[in-house]
């Protein structure tokens, strides 16, 4: 009944998704088998994609070839570019969207694919013979067979739904659980284990009173995710915001006793950066609100998505302490918010390429390996998809450094620190943030996707002209000289020391107050040079001119990662026979079994003398 297909993807949601894409762009014969074909893409919790350090992963995505970016472009509602008060490596991309058009332009996209095959039904197990997978086993009994596998599936490995004392199995609302994929994944010697994560309920939105609430409309001049030629937005949708009040928390706690959260009846463990509003008001008992954000689903329909309440407390306690909130004193609720907690499995066993350790050409991606969020799900999904048509067809496995993407970033966590509790990426986390900026993800990265086939010949001419046009700018800032005369004036006007001799406009653009808008004033001859140049270009050359002496210095800093990750650890190397190494570094060392000496160097309890003992031992 069945071809043998060289990739198979099990899961249809955003890790599932990037993946068959990839594979499939790159030449592969793939088949998507999903539970539900109507759910493919489906946006389980908030109708939204990027935001802090996410958005920055979307461009990276769409940079490489992948399409989670212009899948967000087509259906947004909403554009803001977040912490535009900050430094740049701050700046991060998100959009509104509208849910069932986000899904509906996946599958299209995906049902454009021609080597994509679908199949809907829940995979029991996979099929392993001589260490090595060879296909997956379905609920009915069918056997298809393929060269590798690749499980993305979320939150359904034996997903348990939470909603005050009720408890049933789903993977999400009004879908079953997935059942049989671990209990063989543990017997075959996988460590598992549990998470939990949780969503708010959704309202409609003719109830509410947005005049009581504060307007949170997107950007004047609103962007997109995707450097293709998708439309910006001509017109938007705004969301909302407003708070919890006392009454509202003291509602909530007549619900304690029956949450399943502090009963104890859900033993997985919640995202510490997104929890629900039962465990901030318990958390944080002397803050008397916190902030709600009244999301729309979509362009047209009435649901609303509240964000900031995610709660699995008794419906009818939700929909009381709702009604405290200002703006929605006559609520009516769609649906309840509720908990779910669902099986993962530590991502230490697996290698850099998301290929499990255990068993041969078999990968993990999203919610499997203990991580929260779309966009680090799209992320793993596209790199398992891309390392799985690799290794078929001998190719190298394509693997993203920590200073070259915040893909790289995320997946040298998984695999060197692991987590027990669900990963969430943050700016935070990558110590080479100004080099990794939502605006160079594709001088960064297009090149490498048009190597593996998935970016185009347009997009790579696109960027090149964009770096020539850069530098270009660049050099006309440098060379270009001002006098005191030409711009006191100015200077004096907006609060900036005055000039006593000539200077560039590369001296002056690096001082703070001074952007490219203040500085294309100065000459008039110079502004008429700029107007040629469009919006992103001036943005790049001003940032690489403002930060030159940061991103000079992570450079250097990224070259001695890199220098480290040279250093390559032989296959099979027994870090037991170094009795210099500490105990606790020679644990973790046999378990993740880096590569190189600067993966060995990021894993957790492993201390800077250990690295030097390990150099020594090389050097021989």
């Amino acid at each position: 009944m069945f071809k043998q297909y060289d990739v198979i993807v099990v899961g249809a949601g955003h890790a599932g998704c990037e993946a068959a894409a990839a594979a499939a762009n790159m030449g592969s014969s793939v088949l998507l088998v999903t539970m539900n074909m109507a759910t493919i893409a489906q946006m389980s919790c908030n109708p939204a994609m990027g935001g802090v350090a996410k958005g920055q992963i979307v461009r990276e995505i769409d940079a490489l070839g992948g399409l989670s970016g212009i899948i967000s472009d087509k259906s947004m509602i909403q554009f803001r570019m977040l912490n535009k008060s900050k430094g740049p490596a701050m700046w991060s991309p998100r959009t509104q969207n509208d849910r069932v058009l986000f899904a509906q332009e996946w599958r299209l996209a995906l049902e454009k694919i021609d080597n994509l095959d679908f199949w809907q039904e829940m995979v029991k197990e996979v099929i392993v013979e001589e260490g090595r997978v060879i296909g997956v086993k379905t609920g009915m009994g069918h056997t298809i067979k393929s060269k590798t596998v690749v499980l993305t599936n979320g939150t359904f490995l034996n997903g348990i739904i939470h909603i005050g004392e009720k408890q049933f199995g789903g993977g999400r609302t009004a879908e079953h659980s997935a059942t049989g994929l671990t209990e063989q994944l543990v017997e075959l010697g996988f460590e598992s284990g549990r998470m939990k994560t949780g969503t708010p309920p959704r309202v409609d939105g003719r109830s509410l009173n947005y005049s009581l609430m504060e307007e949170q409309a997107g950007d004047e001049k609103p962007s997109r995710f995707s450097y293709s030629n998708t439309k910006p937005l001509a017109k938007q949708r705004s969301c909302y915001i407003t708070y919890t009040n006392t009454k509202v928390h003291k509602i909530l706690e007549t619900g304690f006793e029956q949450s399943p959260m502090f009963a104890g009846r859900i033993q997985g463990i919640g995202p510490r950066y997104c929890p629900s509003i039962e465990d901030k008001i318990n958390r944080f008992a002397d803050k008397d609100r916190h902030q709600i954000f009244v999301e729309p689903e979509g362009w047209n329909t009435v649901e609303v998505y509240v964000n900031g309440f995610s709660t699995s407390l008794p419906e009818e306690i939700q929909l009381k302490a709702l009604k405290e909130i200002k703006g929605f004193e006559n609520v009516k609720m769609f649906r309840p918010g509720y908990a779910i907690e669902y099986d993962y499995f530590p991502p230490t066993q697996l290698n850099l390429t998301l290929e499990t350790k255990l068993i041969s050409n078999l990968y993990f991606a999203g919610q499997i390996n203990g991580t929260t969020g779309y966009e680090e799900a799209a992320g793993q999904g596209m790199m398992a998809g891309i390392n799985a048509h690799n290794k078929i067809n001998g190719l190298e496995p394509f693997v993203l450094s920590r200073s070259e993407a915040y893909i790289g970033v995320l997946i040298d966590d998984l695999i060197n620190k692991g987590t027990d509790e669900p990963y969430r990426m943050f700016t935070s986390r990558a110590e080479f943030r100004i080099l990794l900026r939502q605006d160079n993800a594709d001088i960064r990265l297009t090149k490498k996707g048009f190597g593996l086939g998935l970016a185009t010949k347009e997009s790579l001419d696109k960027v090149t002209t964009k770096i020539k046009e850069v530098e270009a700018l660049e050099a006309l800032i440098v060379s270009t000289k001002v006098k005191p005369s030409q711009v006191n004036k100015l200077l004096e006007k907006i609060g900036s020391a005055q000039l006593k001799e000539g200077s560039t406009l590369e001296k002056l653009l690096k001082r703070p107050e001074l952007g490219i808008a203040e500085i294309r004033t100065l000459v008039e001859p110079f502004d008429d040079q700029l107007n040629s140049y469009s919006e992103d270009i001036l943005e790049q050359a001003e940032i690489k001119i403002k930060y030159a002496s940061y991103i000079e210095k992570e450079s250097q800093l990224a070259g001695k990662l890199e220098t480290m990750d040279l250093k390559k650890i032989p296959d099979g190397f027994d870090f037991n026979t170094i009795s210099a190494l500490s105990a606790e570094s020679r644990e973790k060392l046999f378990k993740i079994q880096p590569k190189t000496l600067g993966q060995a160097s990021r894993i957790s309890g492993v201390t800077p003398a250990d690295i030097s003992v390990l150099l020594v031992y090389l050097s021989r």
